[in-house]
């Protein structure tokens, strides 16, 4: 497995792969690897990529200010032997400075499927995640990315801004990987003590009672009744992202609720 930190070292390592005809994933990931994040280099190998790289950054350019980019859990050497257990081929560590250089002043704007939802409550969120996404796209010339789909908006600007700027690549979506008892798996999960996990299990379960028609009044009264407290609850069409006022199929209902200080994201699928 090739390790790299020098962002023009792997462009070239993954030209050469690509001018020998290798079918290349990139598997792009802030790091502290968990099995959701594993689902995603396993979906690679399922669709038959010759190379996977793992990119590990927590990218500084998507966090606002307050949030925990600071304290953000990290963990390279347990990411490294996780990699290379799962299959990837290449993993790129990148740090902050060889991503921006000085006066780095260029970034990439979704400006329709981005306003609302986290992007609302985020500003300037999808800004930092399109700009380094094109970034590693540049770099590493992929067939293909897999995102997983517990970020289900961040899919769905990522697949608008490879559509409109005619990044050539498929955006692959991987289902939600969840923890024994329906919670969504997250890097942030590590912040939650035994308590609060236990409250945090009323957005799956409540998320997974939803059928067609359902309101999300009983989904809100069951968050809070839980202690959690809501950023969103939102029925939204599963592809343009406009909001919807009933519960149907082709929706998707996303949730963001804070459980003690953390914020946790999930969603379904109708």
């Amino acid at each position: 497995m090739k390790v790299f930190t020098d962002p023009k070292k792997l462009q070239k390592w993954c030209a050469a792969r690509k001018l020998a005809g290798r079918k290349i994933a990139l598997v792009p990931t802030m790091g502290y690897l968990h099995e959701g994040h594993l689902s995603l280099i396993q979906k690679a190998k399922a669709k038959r990529a010759d190379e996977i790289v793992v990119s590990v950054f927590v990218n500084p350019v998507q966090f606002c200010p307050g949030e925990d980019y600071e304290k953000y859990p990290r963990d390279e050497k347990a990411d490294l032997a996780k990699c290379r257990a799962a299959g990837a081929t290449a993993v790129f560590f990148p740090t902050p400075k060889n991503m921006y250089l000085d006066r780095h002043s260029v970034y990439v704007c979704e400006e329709d499927l981005s306003k609302g939802l986290c992007g609302a409550r985020r500003p300037g969120h999808f800004r930092g995640v399109c700009t380094v996404v094109a970034k590693l796209f540049n770099l590493t010339h992929p067939d293909f990315a897999v995102f997983g789909q517990k970020d289900y908006q961040q899919v769905q600007v990522i697949r608008r801004m490879v559509r409109d700027l005619n990044f050539d690549l498929d955006i692959v979506m991987a289902p939600i990987v969840r923890e024994p008892s329906g919670l969504a798996r997250s890097s942030r999960n590590t912040y939650l003590s035994a308590e609060e996990k236990e409250k945090a299990l009323a957005i799956s379960r409540g998320l997974r009672a939803l059928k067609p028609n359902s309101k999300l009044s009983t989904l809100n009264s069951q968050l809070k009744s839980a202690g959690l407290r809501i950023d969103y609850v939102e029925c939204v069409d599963a592809q343009t992202l406009e909001p919807r006022k009933k519960v149907a199929k082709g929706c998707c209902v996303l949730v963001a609720a804070y459980d003690g200080k953390t914020r946790l994201i999930d969603n379904i699928l109708i």
